[in-house]
């Protein structure tokens, strides 16, 4: 990872494709366009691709999840349980429909430990958001087991693990619905985009809808579309979904080139003693764009980025107890209900509440935890060269 490292002729014609009928908008304008329908065409290669009956393409990942839980029902006062490490967005989506989320410690996967679900579950409780954070997946058996006994919805928000699976089913096809996210970073990209995943015809037709200020797209003529519910404008462009065609198309060879390189990288960590790996509920459905361990303790941690840093080797080790982006410990905007417009007020109690939760379980692990992004284009000698200067490090920091 990310998609972005293999650009190519690939990329470039399917954008081109789209330049030369000047048509960038999705919707529309269906003689200029010559048949050019890039954004259908990616629809059609996500449902192929990932198992999924419908695909909706969005402007964002972000737009996805908040599409997603629209067309599921989720809205004002609903609560919704979600993981406390993540990436921004997933928080931001709830509150942006006026729901409440609800964060619960981790588990040494790096997602939702279903024991702080349980015990999370109110009354209020409309939604379960499992994050498959880092290219591996939470344990959707235990996850989908609570969901029915208690009658909630089950969102996946996958935008970390394109390309993984679980027993055989892609992530992000598991629950009610899935999410991708195609931003600059993610294994595959459109530049920015996302999409959302069901085998659900209603919950697509409403995300349809939703994504395009609430047309219907039953007509030929898009001025005189029906809006049956309100929507917002989150539609994808025809450039955007262009880059994604042609990447989509390449996710084998990344998956591959992944395995490989993660494979390499861990035959190094592994004589280290004292080191562990993430827990991966179905190791056979890791998409491998990450490598993520544990050393014996926080200090241990530290003195590792530390000696990363001066050996020149930091870059793409992410350190994410320390990390504004990623994990509740340095959410203070979240925590202290800082909003430029006004929140509810059950949102602003339910953000205030957080400064005083106990957090230390998810602390336990993401303090002792790095993960390495695993590059596309590194050369099978400098995997090697990386994971040796590793080793080296790390026996002197753990010893």
């Amino acid at each position: 990872m990310p998609g972005f490292e293999l650009f190519g002729a690939e990329e470039k014609k399917e954008v081109n494709d789209v330049l030369e009928t000047g048509i960038l908008m999705r919707y529309g304008f269906d003689g200029p366009r010559k048949g050019i329908w890039k954004s259908k065409e990616l629809e059609a290669a996500v449902c192929s691709t990932f198992g999924a009956q419908y695909a909706q393409l969005t402007s964002s990942g972000t737009a996805a999840l908040t599409t997603a839980m629209a067309a599921l029902g989720v809205g004002a006062g609903d609560e919704v349980i979600m993981p406390a490490f993540t990436f921004v967005a997933s928080f931001e989506a709830i509150l942006s429909m006026g729901a409440i989320p609800v964060l619960v410690d981790i588990d040494e996967s790096l997602t939702l430990s279903p024991t702080a679900v349980k015990a999370a579950i109110t009354p209020k409780t409309k939604c379960v958001m499992p994050v498959h954070m880092c290219g591996s997946m939470a344990d959707m058996d235990a996850l989908v087991d609570i969901c029915k006994e208690h009658n909630l919805i089950l969102l996946e928000d996958a935008c970390q693990s394109i390309g993984g699976t679980y027993k055989g089913k892609h992530l992000g096809t598991i629950g009610h619905a899935g999410t991708f996210s195609f931003d600059f970073v993610k294994t595959i990209t459109c530049g920015e985009g996302g999409v959302v995943m069901t085998n659900d015809k209603d919950v697509y037709t409403k995300s349809d809808a939703f994504t395009d200020h609430g047309h219907d797209h039953l007509g030929v003529d898009r001025g005189a579309d029906l809006h049956p519910a309100l929507g917002y404008n989150f539609r994808i462009s025809e450039l955007h979904a262009a880059v994604g065609l042609a990447q989509i198309k390449k996710l084998d060879t990344f998956l591959a080139i992944q395995k490989k390189h993660n494979q390499i990288l861990r035959s190094y960590l592994e004589q280290v003693p004292g080191i562990q790996f993430r827990v991966v509920p179905d190791p056979a459905g890791d998409s491998h764009s990450f490598l993520t361990w544990f050393l014996p303790s926080q200090q241990h941690t530290e003195n590792a980025i530390a000696a990363f840093k001066e050996a020149g080797i930091l870059a793409g080790n992410f350190y994410w107890f320390g990390n504004n982006w990623h994990y509740i410990r340095k959410w203070d905007h979240l925590k202290n209900a800082t909003s430029l417009y006004p929140l509810s007020k059950d949102q602003q109690s339910a953000l205030i509440a957080l400064q005083s939760t106990d957090f230390s379980k998810s602390d336990a692990v993401m303090s002792k935890c790095i993960s390495t992004a695993i590059s596309l284009v590194w050369t099978e000698e400098q995997v090697h060269e990386k994971g040796a200067a590793f080793l080296a490090v790390l026996q002197k920091v753990v010893a």
